[in-house]
């Protein structure tokens, strides 16, 4: 089939393909896009067309492949519902309270501190040393959180001697 005959072929049968869509349930706007989607990868697909006289069955079928495949997604994408109770959790100051829980009590003052608002240069004037300090005590409280958050292969193999370079 050459491009004006499937020029052709579009003009005749884009709104018949409307109308396919329509009579299988879809929407009005949706089945536009989608006889538009469908006659597109048609003019990309067209060496694949075996017969040109089948050419409009064959972008219908395209085109509610293309609208099932669009219901299959959608299932997917589907809000979730409404909650019944009226009760909220703040699952994150749970999650926070364990986490510092499971510090040492210098670090989870500098992780509090931190917390609330206080910058590397206060929390460093409170403790009378430099700001560099705190900021690698903060990472190194962080980098023991998180590796207690993972399992604490890190932490615990550090904690028995493992994997450090012996002198």
């Amino acid at each position: 089939m050459t491009s004006s005959d499937y020029g052709q072929a579009y003009l005749a049968g884009f709104d018949r393909t409307i109308r396919f869509l329509i009579s299988k349930g879809v929407g009005g706007d949706d089945s536009e896009e989608v006889a538009q989607a469908a006659w597109a990868r048609g003019w990309e697909c067209l060496n694949q067309l075996r017969d040109d006289n089948m050419v409009l069955t064959w972008v219908n079928t395209i085109a509610l492949n293309i609208f099932r495949r669009a219901l299959q997604s959608e299932r997917y994408r589907q809000p979730l519902p409404e909650l019944f109770s009226k009760l909220t959790i703040d699952m994150a100051a749970i999650d926070v309270a364990c986490v510092l829980k499971s510090c040492r009590p210098r670090e989870r003052r500098l992780l509090e501190q931190q917390m609330y608002g206080a910058t590397a240069k206060e929390i460093a004037a409170d403790n009378g040393v430099t700001e560099t300090t705190i900021r690698i005590r903060l990472m190194r409280a962080r980098r023991r959180v998180r590796a207690r958050l993972e399992g604490g292969k890190a932490h615990r193999r550090h904690a028995r001697g493992i994997g450090r370079v012996q002198k």
